[in-house]
């Protein structure tokens, strides 16, 4: 019986000298304990060095696949000619049966005999000293982790989500601060509020006006249409805002620029989201909108946990921080008549604001 044992630098063939010892499963780890009783159970029989990194990391990723990779099956066919193979891995040895045609075997016995091999593998292996494979393996794993968060298919709508949660971030704080150059504003300005209604069209003026006195002298229209700006204009004259110093007005103006600056980035943001939804789910996109798609993604953690999700529980996706307080009163809205939350994420979409109940 040979045993196929992977190492950092390169795959090894152990030659079982006594299989007898494989039948006391429980006293084999004795046979382990020095390097000399265990050349007397195994010995190494051949030893397929990896050339470069590359070819390390490609093997690797194949071995964690429960794949042969092609030196991995060329080095068999030399070595195992006749002979039974045991792996660590069922699914490697299923795949290697069926493309090497090799009888390969899993059991505890080889878990064992693998577990006693790991504890002297530098030992057994002439030239591969434990100060050479810590290094190897630390490099190795490091690449493996890089090579496998670059392309792993899960991590395709982790930009999505990213996304979407700043964007709702970033609305939050936009209307926080908009809120706070209204109130600030307002008391220099009070009418302000009532002409113009969108936040970001008030921070514009009030970033170009600055003090109401000068917006009789300035063009709005590339902000305002022309009755808006009008009625602008007249308010400010007999406005019964309170004057506000330089200084103060400067800092006014300073919010506001943080208020544009925000705005224009959220409208990037939301342009990259809409390029990212159309390109992963577009299907997703078309039936529900950029915004609500990315929702649902984010509430059920990746696009592909959303597609496995039964239509009874998208319907509540957003609500489960509501639904964990409904749940124990359940008798108690029953009695109430208390309706079902309306937290979910899919009452964002225009079909679910117009649906009934």
């Amino acid at each position: 019986m040979l045993v196929l044992f992977e190492t950092p630098a390169g795959f090894a063939l152990f030659k079982v000298l006594d299989e007898g010892k494989l039948d006391k499963v429980e006293d084999l780890w004795k046979e382990f304990q020095t390097s000399e009783t265990a050349r007397k159970v195994v010995k190494l029989k051949a030893f397929s060095k990896f050339e470069n990194t590359a070819e390390a990391l490609s093997a690797a990723t194949l071995i964690v696949d429960s794949k042969p990779s092609k030196g991995l099956r060329k080095f068999l066919r030399e070595q195992c000619e006749g002979e039974i193979l045991a792996v660590a891995d069922s699914k490697l040895g299923n795949a290697i049966k069926e493309k090497l045609k090799i009888e390969c075997v899993h059991n505890n016995a080889v878990l064992e005999l693998m577990r006693g091999l790991r504890t002297q593998l530098s030992e057994l292996i002439t030239g591969l000293g434990v100060q050479d494979l810590a290094p190897m393996s630390l490099g190795l794993s490091h690449s493996l982790s890089r090579f496998k968060l670059k392309f792993s298919p899960d991590k395709v709508d982790t930009m999505i989500i990213q996304a979407i949660g700043l964007l709702d971030d970033l609305d939050k704080e936009l209307n926080t601060y908009a809120m706070r150059v209204r109130e600030w504003y307002g008391w220099h300005f009070p009418e302000l509020s009532k002409i113009v209604q969108d936040n970001i069209q008030y921070a514009k003026v009030v970033k170009l006006m600055g003090s109401r006195t000068n917006a009789a002298d300035l063009d709005f229209s590339e902000i305002l249409p022309e009755e808006v700006e009008s009625e602008l204009k007249e308010a400010a004259v007999i406005s019964m805002g309170t004057e506000v110093s330089d200084h103060d007005m400067l800092n006014i103006k300073a919010l506001c620029t943080q208020v544009i600056s925000l705005s224009e980035y959220r409208a990037q943001l939301f342009d990259y989201l809409r390029s990212r939804m159309n390109a992963i789910a577009p299907n997703l996109t078309v039936l529900v909108g950029e915004l609500v798609g990315a929702r649902l993604i984010a509430h059920a953690g990746s696009l592909l946990n959303l597609a496995k999700q039964p239509a009874s529980t998208v319907q509540i996706l957003g609500a489960e921080k509501v639904l964990s307080l409904v749940i124990p009163c359940e008798i108690k809205m029953l009695i109430r008549h208390i309706t079902s939350p309306k937290a979910l994420a899919i009452q964002n979409m225009s079909l679910g604001c117009k649906s009934p109940g």
